[in-house]
Order: C-alpha cells, then structure tokens, then sequence
C-alpha cells in the first residue's frame, strides 16, 4: 500500500484493525474518542465489532468478554477514564487474559496509573510509549503481539498530539513471529463434557477439578508471571549523543521529540548534551538507561507532570544526580496542548542544567 497523510488516531486505528483487532469498545473522552471513531469506521469493514459503551465500565466489561472468547480485542480512554476500569483490568490480569489498552493521556499525569495501576493484587501491564505516528503504527501491533504472548494486557500511551498530528502513514500489517494457540479461549466446544474450560481471575481449575489449586496457590502463580514478564520482556530504549555527553535528558513519548531537537540545538552549540528515551515504560529500561548515563556527571528528566516517571530514572540510575527540569503545563482545555513545550524553553532549562 502507499502512504497516506493521516491523523495520528486514524493511523493508530487502521493498524489494529492490520493487527487483527477484531473487537473494540469505548466510551467517547477525547482524545480518546478520536479513535473510537476510526475503529467504529473501519472494523465493519473487516466483519469486526465496535461497541461505543455507555460508560468505561461497560467498556472493559465488554472487552474482557471479547478476549476471553479469543478475539484479539482492545479498549481504552483517557486516564480518568481508566481509573473506572482499574479493577477490571486488574482482573484480567489474575484471569490471563490478552487485551490492548490504549490511555490516550490528557498530558502525562498517567504515568504512575501506567506503570502501577490502581487496582488490586500483584499484576503489571506492559506499557508501550510511541513519540510518533509511525512508531505509533508499530507499537500497537506489536501491542497485540506482546498481549497474546503473555497472556496479559499490554498498554500503550498516546497523547492529544499524536492523535491530531499528522503524517504520512502506511498503516500495513507487521508480522512479530509466532505465538501459542489459544487452546484456552472459551469458544463452547468443551461445553458438557466434564472438562469445560475455565477463564477465571480466582481459579485456574474447577473446584471439583482432581488437584484443583487454591486461591492462593493462584496469586503465587501470578506473582511468578510478573516476574517472567519483567525479565522475559525486551526493555526499549532509544538514546543519541550519549558518548561523550555530561550532562544525559531523559524524556518519553511525543515530549520526548521537543526535548531531542533540543538537545540537537544545543549539540550544534557545542554542549555536550545526550538524549534518551524509554519506549517500554514497564519493564523499565533500567540497565540500558545506565549504559547510556555511564560517562555523564548529571541526569534530568523533562516530562508533563511534577515528576512521576522522574521516580523510575532515579531508581536506575544512581552513580550521578538526577534533577527534574519539567512541570504541569495545560491549555485551559486541559487536554494537554502545553504551552511550556517549546524548543525555546526546553532549550534554556537543558542550558541551565548543564550549567549548574
């Protein structure tokens, strides 16, 4: 196919339906909504299901089904949103069930809801971080891979930004390798037969099931699963200008490209400044962040908040200061459309970092 010019919400849309999203289900919050309505479009096309729900919680519910029934399916919203849907996706944790996520943030105040949820019990999401439309396309399938893999929702961070920004896109299916049947989705052929199926956040078996596990036994497992993801999951990170820098910024998603023109700026100055960004939010890049801040004698971390991913770089990295340079920073939409993302103004606090 060739490229189209597109929003960042249309090309996001149309690769999961390339991925094979068949099910999708949302409540209209926007920037959020923007997607809802290219999936509401472009999922009849393929004989796919969109549902616009009559609240998040409907919404989850709704997915939660869908995926159980082996469908690849996904939902979303923004972050207040998704604190509707926090005890639902804690439960398709503990359920093993695969469901993409999307958190088209109104800023980045969504970090910490991310990457440690609000829900209960011992469970994590793999949480993904585009700062473009095409890594966005990408991502999001790579989404549904990641998913259907471990069995276990995978969220992805959007922004107002990359839902109206545009690109030329050609939103095409990509292939990540193979993955397990889902000998597990409940489809009715084990109906009355004594081994039925179970799809369950409380047991992996039937109570009357011969060693049938207890609740407990189940946490265990769950616990076991996080700690297989955490090492099994391949951390992203992408960095330049890190040789030879002194002074290393940090930053994620679409504030990060702000933030690496202008360390670029400043490279051209003659500072010798580096960039680096986490793609995967959780696990956390920790050892590659440390490689990358090896030679640097300060860290800062820029984001769209008062400092929440700030927690996870100063837990990574701990042999030079790391200082926090961002802030909240809102149109009085509060959508997020920053007044305080501008070259100029990331340009001076990086100056006056290096500096310091």
């Amino acid at each position: 196919m060739a490229r189209e010019f597109m929003e960042g919400s249309e090309a996001i849309a149309r690769a999961m339906v390339a991925a094979g999203c068949r099910f999708f289900a949302g409540y209209p919050m926007t920037p959020f909504t923007e997607v809802l309505e290219g999936m509401a479009k472009h999922l009849p096309e393929v004989n796919g299901v969109c549902m616009n729900a009559e609240s998040e919680i409907e919404a989850v519910g709704m997915a939660w089904g869908a995926s159980a029934a082996g469908v690849r399916s996904a939902t979303g919203s923004v972050g207040q949103g998704l604190s509707l849907m926090q005890e639902s996706l804690a439960e398709i944790c503990f359920a093993q069930l695969p469901l993409v996520v999307l958190n088209m943030a109104r800023g980045q105040g969504d970090y910490f809801q991310a990457t440690r949820g609000g829900g209960h019990g011992d469970y994590r999401h793999i949480v993904l971080a585009p700062s473009g439309i095409a890594e966005a396309v990408k991502l999001v399938q790579y989404a549904f891979h990641l998913a259907d893999r471990w069995r276990n929702p995978v969220m992805f961070m959007g922004d107002y930004y990359l839902a109206h920004a545009l690109e030329a896109i050609d939103p095409v299916r990509i292939e990540f390798g193979e993955l397990p049947p889902k000998d597990w989705r409940l489809n009715g052929s084990t109906s009355g037969t004594g081994k039925a199926r179970i799809v369950s956040p409380i047991l992996a078996d039937k109570r009357d099931d011969p060693g049938c596990r207890s609740y407990g036994q189940r946490l265990e497992e769950i616990g076991g699963r996080v700690a297989a993801m955490a090492s099994g999951v391949e951390p992203l990170l992408e960095s330049e200008h890190t040789d030879d820098a002194e002074l290393v910024v940090v930053a994620y998603g679409t504030p990060a490209r702000y933030v690496r023109y202008a360390v670029n700026k400043l490279r051209r100055q003659g500072l010798k400044v580096g960039y680096a960004r986490p793609i995967t939010l959780w696990p956390f890049p920790s050892d590659a962040l440390v490689r990358v801040t090896a030679r640097a004698r300060a860290v800062v971390v820029y984001e769209l908040n008062t400092g929440q991913m700030y927690d996870d770089v100063r837990i990574a990295v701990r042999h030079v200061p790391v200082r926090f340079i961002g802030g909240l920073s809102y149109d009085h939409d509060g959508f997020g459309i920053a007044p305080d993302l501008s070259v100029n103004k990331l340009e001076a606090r990086v100056r006056k970092a290096f500096d310091a």
